[in-house]
């Protein structure tokens, strides 16, 4: 293997400064090619700006720059070529790239890294890959809110037991439920957004850690790549990798959010449950028992929450306590990097998959709601009209469902003599108020109060579920 410039911790330091070629383990360990050559479309197109931006101060000819840059063309178009494979001694994507483009061009290939150290060469292209993954998660995000507000609208006014501690508490209607996603992705595009303005700022230019010594217009550059602004402090643009813990932190709750789904979507597609049935494109079958349909779509978006949550806890690691400025650790960037971006986009694109087809049992839903114990907080809300005390009524309605419980199962079946024996409240003109109380619409309709799951309300969220998907669009866009 080939002792490459800048091999013993990426500053760029002359070959002569070793006699002896690297370990083969330590090599295993410090090559990380097999990883971020995913770095490569990146690299080329930073290295193209950085070309145009050396000719710019008389450092290369126009035409050399020109050169280089067509050079780069067929590198990048060589690595793209099905059956490519990159030489055991290429340390990592930049050092392959170089030799490459020497091979296309010669000694000019020499030229480019004038000005510019690994250092921020890779911290520039790992901002690339984070604003880019950053963009995509917002408009992933953005189709599978799509597809729950179509769902919402379509379910706006199917009752189904809404639960705490998977408990049936109080009904709500289905399109209200599948809106509180859409909300939590609302947010995790706000995240995602945050990520993709954290990575716009652009460390080219910064050297091996003080800057460099030539006149490169940073501003042009930055411009050229897509970059609102450069970093203000060398030090701080070599070592910083905040935006990619940002990507990491939003990627996280994002995937934390779509495990809650999956795992609501398992339990209601149980046989118990049957309030919901996943296409089959989304489902498996058993190897065993050929009865089965499994939701196993909806259970790997639960098992992939914790992958990325991984992915973030391992950057905290590497980055604590790393004094300024590159330290070798910060290699250990871009594989949780890599597997955390795959694993969120295609948990979003699934997700916005299994909901294209999915089907909701109306009739399984109205039954699970028409369980006359979810109205025993209507029952109590009902006594707090009549003047008496909260607590006081919520120690009433469960002697209630005590009472219940010991007959029939319902709040409906006590007689009126059982209702004046816990409170005389609830026996007012004949106790007919008590039991317009237990009638199932009263339930739903009685939450007015803005978020609330009454249609008036949800016609109110509604409306701005789809303000918000607009701006989504339009941010995702940008």
């Amino acid at each position: 293997m080939a002792r490459f410039p800048g091999q013993d911790g990426s500053d760029g330091d002359a070959p002569a400064r070793f006699r002896k070629e690297p370990d083969p383990r330590f090599w295993r360990m410090n090559r990380s090619l097999p990883f971020d050559w995913q770095l490569a479309p990146y690299d080329i197109l930073q290295s193209q700006a950085h070309a145009r931006a050396l000719a710019r101060i008389g450092v290369m000819t126009e035409a050399e720059a020109e050169e280089i840059g067509a050079g780069l063309e067929r590198v990048q178009a060589r690595i793209e070529t099905p059956g490519f494979a990159f030489e055991e001694s290429d340390e990592d994507i930049h050092m392959a790239i170089e030799r490459l483009l020497g091979e296309e061009i010669g000694a000019l290939a020499g030229k480019l890294h004038t000005g510019r150290s690994r250092n921020d060469q890779v911290a520039t292209d790992i901002a690339m890959v984070v604003n880019a993954a950053s963009r995509r998660a917002m408009r992933l995000c953005g189709e599978a809110m799509e597809r729950l507000l179509a769902l919402a609208e379509t379910h706006r006014d199917w009752p189904m037991p809404g639960y705490t501690h998977l408990q049936r508490a109080q009904p709500v209607y289905l399109g209200h439920h599948l809106l509180a996603y859409f909300w939590m992705l609302s947010r995790d595009v706000r995240r995602f957004a945050f990520a993709a303005g954290s990575s716009s700022v652009m460390p080219l230019g910064s050297g091996a850690l003080a800057g460099v010594n030539w006149p490169i217009d940073r501003d042009i550059v930055a411009a050229e790549l897509g970059f609102a602004a450069t970093t203000p402090n060398s030090l701080d643009g070599t070592s910083n990798r905040d935006f990619v813990i940002d990507y990491l932190s939003a990627a996280a709750t994002c995937s934390m959010h779509l495990s809650r789904l999956g795992s609501e979507l398992v339990i209601w597609s149980s046989t118990e449950f049957g309030f919901v049935e996943l296409d089959e494109a989304f489902s498996s079958g058993s190897s065993i028992m050929p009865q089965k349909k499994n939701p196993d779509s909806a259970e790997l978006l639960r098992a992939k929450s914790p992958r990325v949550a991984a992915a973030l806890q391992t950057l905290l690691g590497v980055m604590h306590a790393l004094p300024l400025t590159y330290g070798k650790d910060m290699q250990e960037d871009k594989e949780p990097l890599w597997d955390a971006i795959d694993t969120v986009d295609s948990s979003l694109e699934a997700t916005a998959g299994i909901l294209e087809d999915i089907a909701f049992d109306r009739q399984a839903l109205e039954e699970a709601s028409g369980d006359e114990m979810l109205a025993a907080t209507e029952v109590a809300d009902l006594l707090v009209r009549q003047g008496i005390p909260f607590r006081e009524a919520h120690g009433i309605v469960g002697e209630l469902v005590r009472d219940a419980i010991a007959g029939d199962g319902t709040l409906s079946g006590l007689s009126r003599e059982q209702i004046a024996a816990r409170s005389d409240a609830l026996t007012g003109a004949g106790g007919e108020e008590y039991y317009e109380v237990l009638q199932r619409g009263s339930w739903l309709e009685s939450k007015r109060i803005a978020g609330g799951t009454g249609s008036e309300p949800l016609t109110a969220q509604i409306a701005a579920a789809h303000a918000a998907l607009d701006a989504v669009r339009d941010a995702a866009g940008a």
